[in-house]
């Protein structure tokens, strides 16, 4: 668990076979959960309300997604077999050196979603990136996810995908001050157990 600029809690993404074989760092730069409550999103709303307040509040996003990250387009346009496609959002990431495409969803995560991403990572890779470039990344932001079901759904995928889930309000501040009492508390667990292990090692190294 970390902290963004904004004081926040930010959980870092769990990386995946896929993504860890090519970005070993993705996992640092990619968050398992997005606050868009800049957006003023009603209970209820729909992925066009989604897809325009992201595009209106651009910079706000950028500063949510994170640095490093440059925007592409919206509803990016892909042509492949003679059919027209559309893809949400595509970005830039400078250190990664490779396209983002973030499709979103109103619902919860289900498998099926993954296979459209896919797609377009396939379509962007042969047809869009550059020669220079690194193999494209996927990410899906869903209104919730159930991370067993991420964890089935992913655990044999060839393609760089990641789920992450976007709230459109801040955490409960107690709830926010709890998770981070037991970060720390799993912080100084490991700590000690690190130095008793050290202090075990030295005392056995002298008999």
């Amino acid at each position: 668990m970390l902290l963004d600029s904004s004081g926040r809690c930010s959980t870092p993404q769990k990386s995946r076979p896929a993504v860890r074989q090519n970005y070993p760092e993705a996992v640092s730069i990619f968050k398992d959960a997005y606050n868009v409550e800049f957006l003023d999103l009603p209970e209820v709303h729909h992925e066009a309300d989604l897809h325009r307040g992201l595009v209106a509040k651009l910079k706000d996003f950028l500063i949510e997604l994170g640095r490093d990250f440059c925007y592409v387009g919206s509803e990016y346009p892909l042509q492949v077999g003679g059919q027209d496609f559309a893809l949400d959002l595509l970005f830039f990431h400078r250190g990664l050196n490779c396209l983002v495409a973030i499709e979103l969803k109103v619902t919860r995560f289900e498998p099926e979603y993954l296979g459209k991403l896919a797609f377009y990572l396939e379509a962007l890779d042969r047809d869009v990136k550059k020669a220079h470039e690194s193999p494209s990344i996927g990410v899906l932001l869903c209104a919730s996810k159930d991370n067993e079901v991420v964890e089935y759904a992913l655990s044999r995928t060839l393609s760089p995908a990641l789920i992450a889930e976007y709230q459109t309000h801040l955490p409960d501040k107690k709830l926010l001050q709890a998770k981070l009492h037991e970060f720390y508390l799993q912080d100084a667990s490991a700590e000690r157990k690190k130095l008793s292990d050290a202090s075990k090692k030295h005392r056995t190294g002298k008999k």
